[in-house]
């Protein structure tokens, strides 16, 4: 959606900004309406800052971090305690506004809000997750030992997919850790951003600790580009992830992109059929595909590609509605442009052979003639060279293919450029070590769909599906968010000191 002028009165309310603790009107003059995907109604406008405003963000942060960096760190802690007290007090609420303006269905909304407020759990535990090392006596009277230090200020911008999961996987770790942060949430559904935002003050984060910015690739390019910005936290698209980790680090940041998928599920022959193939149809539909740990593509092993018919039944029982009506499975695409992408896709698998099982277009939701609704889509047949398997689709499309045995069905998914997740159904222990050795991909489940790892371990998606060598949230975002200085010491009183270039040679 292009932007626009803003007019000077409207009766649509405005997106803030969060600058040194204020939540502040935007000068641009560029603006983007922001629409409910369900119904088209304009629920706000979105500023498109540039690179004005967010050098205000930045400098407004760089000043905080003095003091903030000095802050004790249970202080910090506490400050996370009441954050994620905060958080589960209004799930609800921000539950309710992430589905206006997104399209979720509650259930799946409050989802997105409980996986955040994990990683906030988490956070709280920071005093012994940063802890350094010492060692006593390395040289004669001579001690090492590493401390861990921040950054200063970090800039993290996020998808439109989960509003809150994934800023709540990156300012509270970055702030718990003693640095200040710029967050640029996707223009697409802000909201429920501002909503963490309003909690994270009232849990007492410190004026300019935390500062939001909105606005698109104009200013995406000014945080990866300020010279006082030391580290950009990315999800979202691959194309948009590549460009910001090239641009970030060629400017001496440290950096990570988590991007793309084309997750797959093997299902074996052995496999529990119920569990199975209900695990393969919620999580290759759920949040209608808009997901990047969706299972998009199922790997049908031998016997197991008698499943289709069964598989194409239960995709057919799913309730595909607004996201508020109580029993959908499914809501709305975020918009117009992302249904026609997936409607495109749908018809490029029909021209290039694959078999529509199950055709998601043209569906009607009573009441709601505007809304971006697909149904549940299935093609069988799909082979390596198709574009419906090659694409990441972004929506409720579950790609079928058959492999005659698990080596077969391994050499699929490894030649496959993402490597985000993918998963295992079966009842043999040698079937699922034989595969959670010998696949190359980040995250495995076995008999579990969608293997995002709790908040104590990392996210740990690999090769195509991600830059930079930590993932944004558990012990490795201590790691991304802090800088290790080592010290080497010796104390001595007068009565021991050693004169001359022997005290130096004793020291190597």
């Amino acid at each position: 959606m292009a932007a626009n002028p803003q007019p000077k009165s409207s009766a649509v309310p405005t997106v803030k900004l969060l600058i040194d603790g204020q939540f502040v009107d935007s000068s641009t003059r560029e603006w983007r309406d922001l629409v409910n995907p369900a119904t088209q109604e304009v629920l706000a406008r979105v500023p498109m800052c540039g690179p004005d405003e967010v050098d205000r963000a930045v400098k407004s942060a760089a000043e905080a971090f003095r003091k903030w960096r000095n802050t004790p760190i249970a202080a910090r802690a506490r400050i996370m305690l009441k954050l994620q007290d905060l958080v589960r007090r209004d799930m609800k609420k921000i539950a309710e506004v992430l589905t206006r303006e997104q399209g979720k269905t509650l259930p799946d909304a409050e989802g997105d809000v409980f996986r955040g407020l994990e990683v906030v759990e988490h956070a709280c535990s920071i005093g012994t997750l940063a802890l350094g090392e010492f060692a006593e006596n390395v040289a004669t009277n001579v001690d090492t030992y590493f401390i861990r230090q921040p950054l200063g200020v970090c800039a993290g911008i996020t998808p439109f997919n989960f509003p809150a999961m994934i800023p709540l996987w990156m300012f509270p770790m970055a702030i718990v850790c003693g640095n200040t942060f710029v967050l640029k949430p996707s223009e697409q559904d802000p909201m429920t951003t501002m909503l963490l935002a309003e909690l994270a003050m009232e849990a007492g984060i410190p004026p300019g600790v935390l500062n939001v910015v909105h606005g698109g690739k104009e200013a995406v390019d000014a945080l990866c580009t300020h010279p006082e910005v030391k580290a950009v936290s990315f999800v979202g698209s691959c194309a948009v992830g590549e460009h910001v980790y090239k641009l970030a680090s060629q400017h001496g940041k440290r950096a990570q992109s988590m991007m793309g998928a084309k997750n797959h599920a093997v299902l074996m022959p052995d496999a529990n059929k119920e569990h199975s193939l209900n695990s393969l149809v919620g999580a290759g539909f759920g949040a209608a595909g808009q997901r990047c740990m969706a299972v998009s593509v199922g790997v049908l092993v031998g016997d197991a590609q008698k499943w289709i018919p069964d598989i194409v039944a239960k995709a057919k029982s799913l309730k595909v509605s607004v996201g508020t009506e109580k029993g959908a499975d499914l809501g709305p695409l975020i918009s117009k442009q992302a249904k026609a992408r997936v409607e495109g896709l749908i018809e490029d698998g029909v021209r290039e052979g694959a078999k529509l099982e199950l055709d998601g277009r043209g569906i009607q939701v009573p009441g709601h003639p505007n809304g971006n609704f697909v149904g549940p889509t299935i093609f069988s047949g799909v082979k390596t060279q198709h574009k419906i398997y090659n694409t990441e689709i972004f929506g409720p499309v579950l790609c079928l293919m058959a492999a005659d045995s698990l080596d077969e069905a391994i050499d699929i998914i490894n030649r496959n450029p993402y490597g985000n997740g993918t998963g295992i159904f079966t009842q043999s222990g040698a079937a699922a070590r034989k595969f959670q050795n010998e696949i190359d991909v980040g995250q495995v489940g076995i008999n579990v769909p969608i293997p995002v790892p709790v908040p104590y371990f990392s996210f740990s998606g690999s090769r195509g599906s991600r830059l930079g060598d930590l993932g944004p949230y558990g012990k490795q975002a201590i790691q991304f968010y802090t800088t290790v200085k080592t010290v080497t010491a010796r104390w001595f009183d007068d009565a021991t000191v050693s004169t001359g270039i022997h005290t130096t040679i004793a020291l190597k």
